[in-house]
């Protein structure tokens, strides 16, 4: 089949789906808390050492766990003392790790102080276009059930190929930066009406600033459309936290964050493993 020229394939485009397809991968819970210290420090020498203990005791193992692992970092400013990431394979997963956290005795010393809950995601822009295209110079028609079924061999494909990143372990590094964001969709600037071919163009960009950082920082997206406030969550994490500034400060400058981005809160927190929880508690 000879291959469709830009314009060719600009107008084919234009009457197909207008959503990348995207594969998901684990589920992800940020928990936020702040410690009770006046209680807290209330209670005797003794009645700390156990409490720590057990809490140390549940990370640790919630740390090597087979289907998913958690970490605590300790936060840094207003927001909180502490932020628990947990990756899961499920939301059932994830709500046995809630019931598991709220029975430890620490949890009658913490207070829940935000959360966010997501998916690990990665967008086939790339992949779309060429699927939709191929299907519709076959004259596939869009939702069809044969359409459906090429649809879903190109995500089985790209699952397979992608397993690492769908279902990462969480990186060791020291820092953590996190933060949700949406794409502006407003009367001015609305991302979802910008079509495919341009959307690909410019996350194109957009990734190729955060390349240039591989080596120094690790980033991870998690959707959360439909399952928390905001459209996406990021996970940064690096050995040097002032990456953190330098990547973000740059990506200002491209056209997919100067125009359509808006971002929420940011969370900055030092890891804290589980044989490290005495300290962050004082005792």
């Amino acid at each position: 089949m000879p291959a469709l020229t830009n314009a060719a394939a600009e107008t084919v485009v234009e009457g197909l789906p207008p959503v990348p397809l995207t594969i998901e991968g684990a589920s992800v819970l940020h928990q936020m808390m702040r410690i009770r210290w006046t209680a807290w420090k209330a209670l005797s020498a003794d009645q700390r050492t156990k409490i720590v203990q057990e809490a140390a005791a549940a990370l640790a193992a919630m740390e090597q766990n087979s289907s998913g692992q958690s970490a605590a970092f300790s936060l840094l400013g207003h927001k909180g003392d502490l932020i628990l990431v947990h990756f899961r394979r499920s939301f059932e997963e994830l709500a046995e790790v809630e019931r598991h956290m709220a029975k430890l005795g620490l949890s009658d010393y913490l207070e829940p102080t935000g959360s966010y809950l997501s998916v690990v995601e990665l967008g086939l822009y790339e992949s779309s276009q060429k699927t939709y295209q191929a299907l519709a110079a076959r004259g596939i028609a869009p939702f069809s059930p044969e359409w459906n079924t090429e649809v879903e061999a190109v995500l089985d494909r790209q699952r397979e190929a992608m397993a690492p990143r769908l279902f990462p372990d969480i990186p060791p590094h020291k820092y953590l930066c996190f933060y949700p964001m949406d794409r502006k969709r407003g009367e001015d600037k609305n991302w979802y009406q910008v079509p495919m071919a341009e959307r690909q163009r410019q996350m194109h960009e957009h990734g190729m600033i955060g390349r240039r950082y591989a080596g120094e920082v690790r980033q991870i997206i998690t959707g959360s459309i439909g399952f928390d406030d905001w459209e996406w969550g990021v996970d940064l994490f690096a050995d040097d936290p002032l990456v953190f500034k330098k990547l973000i400060y740059e990506m200002r400058f491209d056209e997919v964050s100067a125009v359509y981005a808006l971002f929420g809160s940011f969370y900055v927190g030092i890891r804290c493993p589980a044989q490290e929880l005495s300290r962050l508690l004082e005792i």
